[in-house]
């Protein structure tokens, strides 16, 4: 399932629609936008072998979770396609980027648009931080660390039952922070396994503040060198470097592409906020108003009406 749309076009996309939701709910994860739109539209547009959705366009309410009383129950990722072996499996580590990811499915087609107006809703799958029943989903991810675990348990077993088709994470550079992180690259680089693919959006900055004021990572490529991994680092808004660095050879180790980004790509406003930007709620109706203006400018659309 291929969009016929350019990663560019994607891209933007997804930052108008997390613009217009922040906009219309006082507050959003704005800057998660800013610095992994090209990262999202490229695996979802270009790079990730599919399959066609298995779930209806317009999410379902939250059907409870997995017991022998609920035969029903399932994940989110058939938004992403059949769990077949031919086809790659994603998972998005950090859960709070949720809403750049729902942005994400509907630009390409894979989620209705009226599945953002569930987002954070009692009752609703559209979970605010993502659940292995939000759209997109497979599995709870919200404690930064498990990503690359638990995809690295995942691709281990894919290779060992004759499955072609890749597993990929979607990380942020918080997570070299979680010890958990340099167990799973150590492991894969033990097991010699090559089907795990990341890409992390390394935008310096988390819940609590910038990067180095919570803990100092120093120089996160040549850890993950260390550690068995081969590792690229690119621009995370170039998407041409993407393209070239997915193609870096890694027999019998996993590739972690490091996707050094800005928080404030497209949205300049936000260097207001900065380093404290990992959610933006409005401190006013005049801040609001501004970045109203400012970002709607940036991003080439009509400030948004908010007040109806």
């Amino acid at each position: 399932m291929r969009n016929e749309r350019s990663s560019e076009d994607v891209a933007l996309g997804i930052r108008r629609r997390v613009f217009e939701h922040a906009m219309r709910n006082n507050g959003g994860y704005l800057s998660q936008a800013c610095s992994a739109g090209e990262q999202l539209a490229w695996l979802y547009n270009e790079e990730l072998n599919l399959g066609p959705p298995t779930l209806p366009p317009i999410p379902e309410p939250f059907g409870g979770v997995p017991s022998a009383g609920n035969p029903g129950y399932h994940t989110g990722a058939g938004y992403n396609g059949p769990a077949e072996p031919g086809y790659d499996r994603l998972f998005i580590a950090p859960a709070h980027y949720a809403l750049v990811a729902y942005a994400t499915l509907i630009e390409v087609g894979r989620m209705a648009p009226e599945g953002l107006d569930m987002f954070n809703k009692d009752g609703s799958s559209v979970e605010m931080i993502g659940a292995e029943h939000s759209p997109g989903m497979e599995v709870h991810n919200g404690t930064l660390g498990i990503g690359l675990s638990t995809a690295a348990g995942l691709a281990w077993g894919r290779t060992r039952k004759g499955e072609p088709g890749r597993t990929w994470v979607f990380m942020s550079d918080g997570e070299v922070q979680e010890g958990q992180t340099w167990e799973a690259v150590q492991a894969c680089a033990h097991h010699g396994i090559d089907n795990l693919y990341a890409i992390m959006d390394v935008n310096a900055q988390q819940c609590d503040g910038a990067m180095d004021s919570v803990m100092e990572v120093g120089d996160i490529r040549q850890k993950f060198l260390t550690f068995g991994a081969a590792c690229v680092e690119i621009d995370g808004h170039d998407l041409g470097a993407m393209r070239d660095a997915v193609r870096e050879p890694h027999e019998g180790r996993p590739l972690i592409i490091l996707a050094h980004t800005s928080p404030f790509h497209t949205m300049s406003i936000l260097q207001e906020r900065f380093p404290r930007l990992h959610y933006v709620r409005f401190k006013s109706e005049d801040e609001r108003a501004r970045m109203n203006a400012s970002i709607a400018a940036d991003l080439g659309v009509e400030p948004i009406n908010y007040t109806h």
